[in-house]
């Protein structure tokens, strides 16, 4: 069995860069991290098989070892990490080395989630046989595709929900259980215009000014509604204007424009109808001169720190803390599917996505001793 610090090496060493969103490398997706994981954790006890979610782009799933006789109708909870990174362009280092440096592991994943899941996986396997004894099973499962659309997590709750009871999801949380986190609506807005000569702008209808300006009045007026739908925790929806593209060259007055939003939601949003309905009011009701194409939303996540699971958690690890965060991640749509769910993991999300990615291996050790507390808690 490897260390938890070789552990992770590897896992930086095994290439699974997200290709639905600019992944700067040829070497994406999921299937390489499956098919280590399927081995690593048979050989280590567990019943491992891969879900194809999208071709190439599976779910793993490991279920404990089991001791007792008959079918295992234990109640089942779960820690489930993402296989997938972000994209590598413009990192300092060569993103997949998992080197050792100055106390630190560096790479893509060191941080977002492959230092979690290095750390969920060591104390699993290290308690193995404790695992197959215990009054709960506790299972692995990694999914795929968390940094696009969390494609992994809603095909395994659609399938699988009814089997859980509770998801750790691993995510960079510096060991605090993270029960509550915004929902994301990402919205793609257009507008028309009239093509026309740049010698003669007024024989045309300029679309990214059109949209530029009715972006604008988003920014100002519909920020300040979102900022009325707020929550103890997470403080107030908000509103971002991530991209605007329009025109093919300078001496064309461009006759389309096409921008995207993200607007990241508090529950009290989400029950009165979410981003989307929100904005299409907003936009009807002050007569904007754009058409909303698409969205995708993701709904926020609120788990009653009262959970038995979340108190066991508590008390086996006192030095955590309840808190919440913007950020959404899969624990979202498994706690919408119906399992109760929490983010927890070592690492701060501070390192995430950085140019410079890395945790501690300080860090990442306590990470073994905090998974290591939870699963003993069980013991009778």
């Amino acid at each position: 069995m490897l260390t938890v610090v070789e552990l992770l090496q590897t896992l930086i060493r095994i290439p699974s860069v997200n290709s639905d969103n600019a992944p700067g490398t040829d070497l994406v997706d999921e299937q390489g991290m499956a098919d280590f994981l399927v081995k690593y954790l048979g050989d280590g006890g567990f019943d491992v098989v891969q879900e194809e979610v999208l071709p190439g782009r599976p779910n793993v799933i490991a279920r404990a070892p089991y001791d007792g006789k008959g079918v295992d109708e234990r109640p089942r909870i779960l820690l489930g990490p993402h296989m997938d990174t972000v994209g590598v362009a413009g990192m300092e280092f060569d993103p997949f080395c998992g080197d050792l440096v100055g106390g630190k592991v560096i790479g893509r994943g060191a941080s977002d989630t492959k230092g979690p899941m290095a750390a969920m996986i060591t104390a699993l396997l290290e308690n193995v046989e404790l695992l197959a004894e215990l009054p709960v099973a506790v299972d692995f499962v990694a999914f795929m595709g968390e940094e696009s659309s969390q494609q992994g997590s809603k095909h395994f709750v659609k399938h699988h929900g009814g089997e859980y009871e509770f998801a750790i999801a691993g995510e960079p949380t510096s060991l605090n259980v993270v029960n509550v986190t915004k929902g994301c609506s990402w919205l793609t807005l257009t507008a028309v215009g009239k093509a026309a000569h740049s010698s003669q702008p007024e024989r045309g209808e300029n679309a990214i000014m059109i949209l530029a300006r009715s972006l604008d009045m988003m920014n100002r007026k519909l920020s300040n509604r979102l900022a009325t739908y707020t929550h103890a925790v997470l403080g107030h929806s908000t509103l971002n204007v991530g991209t605007l593209h329009g025109g093919t060259r300078p001496n064309i007055v461009p006759d389309s424009a096409v921008a995207e939003i993200d607007i990241r939601m508090t529950p009290s949003l989400m029950e009165a109808g979410g981003g989307r309905e929100v904005t299409e009011a907003f936009i009807e009701e002050m007569k904007l001169p754009v058409t909303l194409i698409s969205s995708h939303e993701n709904p926020p996540m609120e788990t009653e720190e009262s959970n038995v699971y979340v108190q066991r958690m508590l008390g086996a690890w006192p030095s955590s803390a309840c808190v919440g965060a913007p950020w959404f991640s899969d624990a979202a749509h498994l706690a919408n599917g119906g399992i109760a769910s929490v983010c927890v993991g070592p690492g701060s999300i501070d390192q995430a996505h950085t140019k410079d990615e890395f945790i501690l291996v300080s860090d990442l050790e306590e990470g073994v001793e905090f998974f290591r507390a939870f699963i003993c808690s069980f013991k009778v």
